[in-house]
């Protein structure tokens, strides 16, 4: 039997997904006939899912209505306006691959009505040639078309190529076209495009951050996968904390390491989280964040005067805990805090401290 659990980065697992309340959210509100969210903003701690998310929703829509929907994977990485403007070239011109003109993305401007020959490219030459105005002219043919876009982006930060799309299609969304964004990214680079000017509905708009795996779930899922009791299965669940990556990784060791005694099989998980997480994890703390989270690796939960009690600067406990409760780090709980990443403490302790 092959695996069924999978830790490759944004693949979706066939028969170990867990579906979470946010995928159905989002699902649900683009099934409508007129959406009424048109962009949503995935955020959480690396390792928590977000990527596979943005995949099952591009999956799921492209399943709902599949006349309807055209959806479109666009990398932050290059430019992301050529990137959308050659996807709607190809979908929506009327022109076939075989008429374009040279091997890199492009089409002809003749062929877009400017009347003359040029690549989709910036260039001294072709300063006329704007690509926002050629997309809204294909994006009026979506329109008159009865078609939907939906555009996926991940790991989005603030880049020029970032901030020049987000604004572009800030102006398609006033223009009312029916085209709908989902991305993903660490809070903290969501968080610096919201003061750049002209981003204002970017930073209104719906966030959704990933949360902790449905505790059943991932018993049920190790229990039928594995072959082993429900009473098995529910040690393994209470390892991972709900954590996405340490579900899937969890379920590749033991998968691969039967009769394995739960000790071993904790270390083994331990390592891996260590060195494929949280070592990320933490370079991207700041100093402030770090010097809490030192005060939090004895138990699982702390009571606010615990952790004050122990700072340098006191005053500065909401700022850092807030932070790092919106980053994915601790959870907050009845007024206690604590990490909500397992052995996180641990990871501190062994290697930080």
């Amino acid at each position: 039997m092959q695996n069924p659990f999978v830790t490759t980065y944004s693949k979706i697992p066939d028969n170990s997904y867990i579906p979470t309340e946010q995928t159905i959210e989002i699902v649900e509100n683009f099934g409508y006939e007129r959406p009424t969210e048109s962009v949503y903003k995935i955020t959480g701690v690396r390792g928590s899912g977000k990527t596979v998310l943005l995949a099952k929703v591009e999956e799921e829509i492209t399943l709902l209505n599949k006349d309807e929907w055209y959806v479109y994977r666009i990398s932050p990485a290059r430019d992301m306006l050529q990137q959308l403007l050659a996807r709607l070239v190809e979908d929506f011109s009327g022109i076939k691959g075989s008429e374009r003109k040279e091997k890199s993305v492009n089409i002809s401007a003749k062929l877009l009505g400017l009347g003359g020959e040029v690549g989709i490219k910036s260039s001294k030459d072709d300063n006329y040639f704007d690509q926002g105005l050629e997309i809204e002219k294909l994006l009026k043919k979506v329109e008159a078309s009865h078609k939907k876009i939906l555009i996926g982006v991940d790991e989005i930060s603030k880049k020029s190529e970032v901030i020049e799309f987000v604004s572009e299609f800030g102006t398609w969304l006033r223009a009312g076209y029916p085209i709908f964004l989902v991305c993903t990214g660490l809070y903290e680079n969501i968080e610096q495009l919201y003061n750049v000017p002209n981003l204002t509905f970017f930073r209104r708009a719906t966030t959704v951050m990933t949360t902790s795996l449905n505790y059943i779930k991932m018993i049920d899922i190790y229990r039928r996968y594995l072959g082993i009791e429900t009473s098995e299965a529910r040690k393994l669940a209470d390892m991972t904390g709900g954590y996405a990556y340490a579900f899937q990784e969890l379920g590749v060791i033991s998968f691969k390491n039967k009769n394995i005694k739960i000790e071993e099989l904790k270390e083994k998980l331990k390592t891996e989280l260590f060195a494929y997480s949280y070592e990320k994890i933490w370079e991207e703390m700041s100093d402030g964040d770090r010097k809490l989270a030192c005060i939090l690796i004895d138990k699982a939960e702390y009571k606010k005067e615990e952790v004050v009690s122990r700072m340098d600067k006191p005053n500065n406990y909401p700022v850092y805990r807030d932070r790092l409760i919106r980053k994915g780090i601790l959870k907050n709980k009845q007024g206690y805090i604590g990490f909500a990443l397992p052995y996180f403490g641990d990871y501190i302790k062994e290697y930080k401290m």
